[in-house]
């Protein structure tokens, strides 16, 4: 209970993050996340043929979502929120890169997420390469 209030409160006093940097989120990409899901974000990296689910194409998100980016979701898939039982447990395997739940995101819908300011750029970047 101590916790959720703390996570409320700190939802409060911050302010909605005013930019995000996919520039930024395209370099975290490129340094943690292209080995598996490829340079051009298909699922085709260099270690997506040992891995026992292929990794999905990272372009069709919102495709897969009837047109809508959803904000919240990747970011919990992304800071390990959301578990991806392929990946052995919590993605990233890396999970200390984002470990600092110090931002907020808006989501499509207006909700807030805190989450961490590389997460953040992160979905910026990969909601810019939607197709």
């Amino acid at each position: 209970m101590i916790r959720t209030g703390l996570i409320l409160a700190a939802l409060l006093a911050a302010p909605p993050v005013a930019a995000q940097d996919a520039t930024r989120g395209a370099r975290l990409y490129a340094e943690n996340c292209a080995v598996c899901h490829g340079a051009g974000l298909r699922g085709d990296g260099p270690m997506a043929e040992v891995l026992l689910v292929r990794p999905p194409d990272l372009t069709r998100i919102a495709a897969r979502y009837d047109g809508t980016f959803p904000r919240a979701g990747i970011a919990w898939r992304i800071d390990g929120r959301d578990p991806i039982l392929s990946h052995g447990g919590d993605m990233p395997l890396f999970g200390f890169v984002f470990s600092d739940m110090s931002e907020v995101l808006r989501t499509e819908g207006g909700q807030t997420v805190l989450t961490s300011s590389e997460v953040v750029d992160l979905v910026a970047f990969l909601e810019s390469r939607q197709e």
